[in-house]
């Protein structure tokens, strides 16, 4: 009885009093997180279990949840990089009080949501021409992080082990270990690479194949409102008879439930390894099909089974509205190396390299010179800003492989560059002059003279060779951060995982706090169990991951605290507002 009690009293608070408006400083963002974490894991567990009937309650229950909508709020309108922009009706939310009536607008709707269209734009693409990206209004956005948590933990229990992209607690570095784990041994036999790209896949999916592949999905009718919303691209309405679009917070999730079962389709086979361990061992004679999204590549035993599985693969898209583009498809031996992901894979004898490929370091270097270029006129401290999270941003993505001599020649362009930009800053001064007033040993820790920085503020440029190359420790099997059976497993891994480059004083806070904030006990980098695909994804992540995140002094300076990292605690900049807004809160109450 008493227990029954407890979990009534555990559910009322996770669904939330209905007549009470949400004060956005006075939530409690610990325990809202750890509602919808243990709600999501029960929805794996009962997955596992085969118990659909209590897998729909259990999301009918995370639709509903107070938890859920706070949480989705927060993640969409001061978590997110996208929070700034708004869709078709130009709103945002990006203050407390805006994010509460948000949250109580949602939370307190009666009737079904009619979802809006979405706002194309377009982004540049790393090959240079354009990807189109759709911008849901933010109450959209909102409601499809909220059917996200509810649908994800019942694919994850049942997605393949070699799916990693846009999965928490998976990534790109996965699935390039996965490939070295396949083709890195002296004796690997896949030699064999069909290196695979599929043709506009988010534009394509066919949406009866998706919403059937659903089943009886409890947000399956907002979620078929969202893929046929239609766009609005400069002032016209288009229909969206097919695809998801990019830009949209489920829209991955629906690319991953479109793609499941490739793996079987290309003929994968795993050995049974006992529990836990699904997904660990591939059946000897088997191909191993690697996929990120919807890039992918499998490797085989012989040239006739890599063209055997791109036929049989090209049955299998072909229902889901899906095909191969040909001009980028094809079947090599691994000694004349692809790329994947933004690195090269190339076998030399009987060793397997893989390094930043050229395309990639290429695209760098343009991007190096087009930002200095546009400095011209700037000071020094400009220049830092803008380049220091490029260079620590590409670093930390290729640091997992053979990188250190593409990071030292990164390092001399960088050296030219920078002194381009001071020779033009001060064409009449000499060269002695220039190198003394921008290079010297700035960084106290290294015997390292030619290090760019400012003399006022003493700030420098990182090199990208300052970044130690660390192998990456790939996720075992299917592991999913969902599963309960698995939170040692989990917490062991982030505490090990190499964490991204930061100042030495915040990189000694985060490993003491073990990666989490202690106002919230929430993961420092947020959004790190979802990391970019892509160089220049890791260095906008790498920028808004450093703004995110404050000092905070454990005894307050005004109150005689000092600047002593035993005084300091590395907190999200959010909780820091939170916490410091209840202060002034009891400061006023205290005055009257």
């Amino acid at each position: 009885m008493a227990r029954r009690v407890s979990e009534s009293r555990r559910s009322s608070r996770a669904n939330g009093p209905e007549d009470v408006r949400v004060d956005w400083h006075s939530v409690d963002w610990a325990e809202c997180e750890d509602h919808v974490r243990r709600l999501r894991r029960r929805i794996f567990k009962a997955t596992q279990e085969g118990d659909l009937k209590k897998v729909r309650n259990l999301q009918k229950l995370m639709l509903r949840s107070r938890s859920n909508t706070l949480v989705s709020v927060r993640r969409v309108t001061q978590q997110s990089t996208g929070r700034k922009t708004a869709g078709i009706d130009g709103e945002t939310a990006l203050t407390p009080k805006e994010r509460g009536r948000l949250a109580d607008r949602i939370q307190r709707s009666e009737h079904p949501w009619k979802a809006r269209p979405v706002k194309r734009v377009f982004i540049p693409k790393a090959n240079g021409k354009q990807r189109p990206l759709g911008i849901p209004v933010i109450i959209d956005r909102v409601l499809q992080n909220r059917v996200k948590n509810a649908l994800e933990p019942e694919w994850e229990a049942r997605f393949e082990p070699r799916s990693y992209g846009f999965r928490p607690g998976r990534g790109c570095h996965d699935a390039i270990e996965a490939i070295y784990n396949t083709m890195g041994r002296k004796g690997a036999t896949r030699l064999w690479v069909l290196d695979a790209d599929l043709a506009a896949a988010f534009d394509r999916i066919n949406h009866a194949e998706l919403l059937d592949a659903l089943g009886m999905f409890p947000g399956r009718s907002m979620i078929r409102g969202w893929l046929r919303a239609g766009v609005v691209e400069e002032g016209r309405f288009l229909r969206t008879d097919e695809g998801t679009p990019q830009g949209g917070v489920i829209s991955p999730l629906l690319l991953n439930v479109a793609l499941h079962g490739m793996e079987t389709a290309a003929g994968s086979r795993y050995r049974h390894a006992g529990a836990g361990n699904r997904g660990a061992f591939t059946a000897r004679d088997a191909p191993v099909l690697v996929r990120y999204a919807d890039d992918f590549v499998a490797m085989c035993r012989s040239e006739e089974e890599a063209h055997r599985v791109k036929s049989e693969l090209g049955k299998w898209l072909e229902p889901r509205g899906l095909r191969f583009n040909e001009e980028k498809t094809r079947v090599v031996h691994v000694t004349q190396g692809f790329d994947f992901l933004g690195f090269g894979v190339r076998r030399f004898g009987d060793k397997l390299l893989i390094r930043p490929s050229k395309d990639a370091v290429e695209r760098v270097r343009e991007r190096l010179k087009a930002e200095v270029k546009a400095l011209y006129g700037a000071n020094a401290g400009g220049v830092l800003r803008k380049l220091t999270p490029i260079t620590r941003g590409w670093a930390a993505y290729d640091r997992t492989v053979v990188s250190s001599r593409v990071f030292a020649d990164l390092d001399n362009y960088m050296w030219v560059l920078t002194y381009k930009w001071a020779k033009r800053a001060h064409p009449l001064k000499s060269k002695d002059w220039i190198v003394k007033r921008y290079f010297g040993r700035f960084n106290k820790v290294r015997q390292d003279r030619w290090v760019f920085g400012d003399r006022l503020s003493g700030a420098y440029l990182v090199k990208f060779s300052w970044t130690g190359i660390v192998r990456h420790t790939l996720v075992k099997g299917a592991a999913s951060v969902d599963d309960p059976s698995l939170i040692e497993y989990w917490e062991k891994r982030r505490r090990r995982k190499a964490p991204p480059p930061m100042d030495k004083t915040s990189l000694s806070l985060a490993y003491r706090q073990r990666g989490l904030c202690p106002l919230c006990r929430q993961a420092l980098i947020v959004g790190a169990e979802y990391e970019p695909d892509n160089p220049r994804e890791w260095i906008n992540w790498f920028a808004a991951s450093k703004k995110m995140l404050n000092k905070h002094h454990f005894e307050y300076r005004r109150d005689g605290g000092s600047d002593e990292k035993k005084n300091l605690r590395l907190v999200h900049a959010d909780c820091h507002r939170q916490l410091h807004a209840k202060d002034g809160r009891r400061s006023r109450s205290r005055n009257l």
